[in-house]
């Protein structure tokens, strides 16, 4: 079962977020963003335990001409006991519906180039979108929610300041 994440469920996150990254960098980005701005954040729960986690949170896309505000998908885990059983593809879809149904159009990741164009990413330098880390082209991914969304922006993006800590 995937649901919104409540305050009940932090510390099984920061564990889920911990064990599956084995280090607690991004269960403490997760801490920051979440106290700090306005997010998704859902969990996947089996058999009563929290087994999965994805959160997304404000990005900026910056340029000359104009700026504009999109959502980073950063992180997604899952236990390393419950993976490659699907909870993360889940994860996935269900995140990106709830983007789209609080009326967030575009998302970016930088991801593993072979598992998320499967639910609509695609390499962001196509379309004219870079990412202000150094990453190769084929793993800094947009996915636009509804079609042309993009609407030919477009930009540099922009995490918010705590993710230069991980």
């Amino acid at each position: 079962m995937i649901r919104s994440e409540t305050p009940e469920d932090y510390a099984a996150v920061y564990r889920v977020n911990t064990l599956a990254f084995e280090s607690e960098s991004e269960a403490v980005l997760v801490n920051k963003l979440r106290a700090t701005y306005s997010h998704i954040s859902l969990v996947a729960v089996k058999d009563g335990q929290i087994v999965g986690h994805i959160f997304f949170s404000p990005v900026s896309v910056e340029s000359e001409d104009a700026n504009f505000m999109a959502l980073g998908l950063a992180p997604m885990a899952v236990l390393p006991e419950y993976q490659n059983q699907g909870i993360g593809s889940q994860l996935i879809r269900h995140g990106l519906k709830e983007c789209e149904s609080q009326g967030h159009n575009v998302v970016f990741v930088l991801g593993h180039p072979n598992y998320y164009p499967r639910f609509g990413f695609s390499p962001a330098k196509a379309k004219g979108i870079g990412c202000e880390y150094p990453v190769p082209d084929e793993v800094f991914m947009v996915a636009e929610l509804k079609p042309k969304a993009l609407g030919g922006r477009t930009g540099l993006v922009r995490y918010k300041p705590e993710f230069a800590e991980v």
